[in-house]
């Protein structure tokens, strides 16, 4: 890994003083917010009738009493409106996709930029990476975590790791991957990692439904996550087995960042998990989008989903050649059943107590549309048999828990950043009311006016 190291060292000296000033222009401005029903990602049933007093980017009150407005406060009705928490996915991918086309030519300043002002038109306000940057990248996360450029909020776990000839496959775009074949290869690149400071380490731990020969081997893994303890950094883990996960926890993993998906967790392993606080991904829209083309989906043509896509994806979609693919292709009957099980985990583990998050691995293939994946997987958890609340709950108040920065987002609440979303219908009826957003707003500014205005021509793409 010695020319990544080269290269971003050579990007971070270029782009150490490329900007210099925030985005935001809050700084001491009032705005009170008016006859507001509040969601606050607590689990809480909305509060109707609600006032929502913010300063410099903050919320200084909620209250349902009579207000003594400041002079030069900004006043907006929102009668009729639903404001809840910005959405945080723990499992995204930018960069590496552009049209139908997944490649490491892709990751550029731009494309990224692209895709994190996309993820905040569909009010996702921030996203963990996981594992698949550019070195570009790094920079980037750190313009991104400074408030210096638009968008999701960028977190990172910078380069990850697997096998040599496996998974991750190069050839869709994941290149910049570190693939240790011994402890000794594996605690070496563990160090260089830490120097540029990820948020977690990824590693890729199953063969991907055996179309690869190879998995991670368990002394390999057992020793990353040792090292990137020994660091202070949690690890995550992309995995499928069930075999795997009950290695994976037993090994110290802290992070299971997709669902378990061949059988049915069992309650020692639950027990496990709680006992050593591992955390949980379910990703469940990455599975039903594995078949979901097969059949149109509900929601296939509404412009909130088509607003989503890459240009040409689709018509890829819909064509016959694509839904003929996955008929003939001979994981698709695993990939249902994946789905299945995925399902039937998160309930279990929801209900057990286990610290569930949300997360998509959007943008990892052009088919997992950034934005769109984010409300999908919404839907998902309440058809695994979470309440619409509870759903919204994970996917704000729980994925801040998880990337550490619930003190300042997740929940809307005095001290919080007021950073949210404005909704036309309730989702505490029906949780796909999160696609009635008409407005993002982040630390108190109105920064979009939500995806149906993205400048896309939805009818071509």
């Amino acid at each position: 890994m010695k020319a990544i190291t080269t290269l971003v060292n050579k990007v971070l000296i270029a782009t150490a003083i490329f900007l210099t000033s925030t985005i935001n222009g809050n700084a001491q401005q009032t705005t009170i917010l008016t006859n507001a029903t509040i969601i606050d990602g607590t689990g809480k049933p909305p509060q109707p009738n609600m006032a929502m007093i913010i300063e410099d980017g903050r919320i200084e009150k909620i209250t349902r009493g009579k207000i003594a407005v400041p002079d030069g406060a900004v006043q907006v009705d929102m009668t009729g409106k639903y404001l809840m928490p910005q959405l945080i996915s723990c499992h995204s991918h930018v960069g590496n996709v552009r049209d139908t086309v997944a490649s490491s030519a892709n990751y550029t300043r731009a494309n990224v930029l692209r895709q994190l002002k996309q993820y905040e038109d569909y009010g996702v306000g921030a996203i963990l990476s996981m594992g698949t940057e550019q070195p570009l990248g790094i920079s980037i996360r750190e313009d991104s975590r400074a408030g210096l450029i638009p968008g999701a909020t960028l977190y990172s776990a910078i380069f990850g790791f697997g096998v040599k000839g496996a998974m991750p496959p190069e050839a869709a775009g994941f290149s910049a991957i570190y693939r240790p074949g011994t402890p000794e290869e594996a605690a070496h690149d563990v160090d260089e990692l830490a120097t540029w400071h990820p948020d977690v380490v990824k590693i890729w731990v199953d063969n991907y439904y055996g179309q690869f020969q190879t998995s991670m081997k368990e002394e390999v893994y057992t020793a990353i996550i040792r090292e990137a303890h020994k660091r202070g950094i949690r690890v995550a883990a992309h995995v499928y087995h069930l075999a795997d996960a009950r290695k994976l926890v037993a090994a110290g993993l802290d992070i299971i960042a997709h669902s378990i998906r061949d059988g049915e967790i069992d309650d020692a392993l639950i027990e496990e998990m709680k006992a050593k606080h591992v955390a949980y991904i379910p990703t469940l829209s990455l599975d039903d989008f594995a078949t979901a083309y097969l059949d149109d989906p509900a929601w296939l043509n509404d412009p909130f989903f088509r607003n989503s896509l890459e240009p040409g994806v689709y018509r890829m979609i819909t064509s016959p050649a694509y839904k003929e693919k996955l008929r003939k292709s001979p994981v698709t009957p695993q990939e249902k059943e994946a789905l299945r099980y995925a399902l039937i985990n998160l309930r279990k583990l929801y209900k057990a107590g286990i610290l569930v998050a949300m997360g998509t691995d959007s943008g990892a293939t052009p088919i997992r549309a950034q934005g769109f994946s984010e409300h999908l997987e919404l839907e998902l958890m309440v058809q695994a048999g979470l309440t619409p609340l509870e759903a919204i709950k994970v996917a704000t108040f729980n994925s801040a828990r998880l990337l550490r920065i619930d003190a300042d987002r997740g929940t809307l609440e005095p001290g919080r950043r007021a950073s949210f979303l404005v909704l036309d219908k309730d989702p505490s009826v029906d949780v796909r009311n999160t696609r009635t957003l008409s407005a993002v707003w982040s630390d108190g500014v109105k920064v979009s006016d939500g995806p149906l205005s993205i400048n896309k021509t939805t009818a071509t793409r």
